[in-house]
């Protein structure tokens, strides 16, 4: 299995940055990509940006050019990816929840969710 933890979010100013990180432990060799979504009061879960392990980026309109995702992978045992905020506006506030797309073999396919970080952008 596949355990992801999350950190970093929390309030930050318009314009300010922040930078949010989830780490994946556990079965990891499945792992094909990871990424960010985020879901805000009364709408839908939205996919922010994603990163494979053969480290092709996908961002989402609305934070391309503002957000950057990367990844780290050491020992073989751990998986870290980081979204970097900058320049954020009123309307990235959200819930933001770290996903890791797990391919354990051919037509195999399901997806891990963490427990969710808010960040709040305010003046």
């Amino acid at each position: 299995q596949v355990h992801l933890v999350e950190s970093g979010g929390g309030m930050v100013q318009p314009g300010g940055s922040l930078r949010l990180s989830c780490v994946a432990s556990g079965s990891i060799f499945g792992i094909h990509a990871m990424g960010w979504y985020r879901q805000a009061p009364g709408k839908q879960r939205e996919l922010v940006a994603t990163i494979t392990i053969a480290e092709t980026t996908y961002y989402s309109d609305s934070v391309k050019g503002r957000f950057t995702i990367s990844r780290i992978s050491r020992d073989d045992v751990k998986n870290t990816v980081h979204l970097q905020m900058n320049s954020p506006k009123p309307d990235d506030t959200a819930v933001y929840y770290c996903n890791a797309e797990i391919v354990p073999g051919p037509g195999l396919r399901y997806d891990v969710w963490g427990q969710g970080t808010q960040v709040t952008v305010s003046s």
